[in-house]
């Protein structure tokens, strides 16, 4: 792999999370403090980003920084990214359901009659 190419899929990669999470040039340079202009130049391949730019990009996208790196045909985004989609109120839905899953089959597998969290819904 080229330098030329690592850079490709760089840009392509912040420009493909920037998209998956709906925001705009506006509202990612907002967040990371920079200006829509450099944030295009980025996007477009005419400027590059350090390594501590790297780590920013990736913190605000939610992402792992590794993923900058990976090609566009490597799978879907980390988990971190597709629940951040979802407000706290659901996140928190999701575990406490998952918890009183996990609680059940537990009192399941070794017969025990009651549940310490409450029955579980199902």
């Amino acid at each position: 792999m080229t330098e030329q190419e690592l850079k490709e899929i760089v840009r392509t990669n912040i420009k493909r999370y920037r998209e998956y999470r709906k925001w705009t040039q506006a509202q990612l340079s907002e967040k990371l403090g920079i200006s829509v202009n450099f944030l295009s130049d980025v996007e477009n391949g005419k400027k590059w980003i350090s390594p501590a730019s790297m780590v920013k990009f990736a913190s605000v996208l939610n992402i792992e920084p590794f993923e900058l790196f990976k090609p566009s045909d490597a799978p879907v985004p980390a988990v971190s990214v597709l629940f951040s989609r979802y407000n706290d109120e659901v996140i928190n839905a999701v575990s406490e359901s998952l918890k009183q899953i996990y609680c059940y089959y537990q009192h399941v597998i070794e017969e025990k009659p009651s549940y310490p969290h409450g029955n579980p819904v199902l």
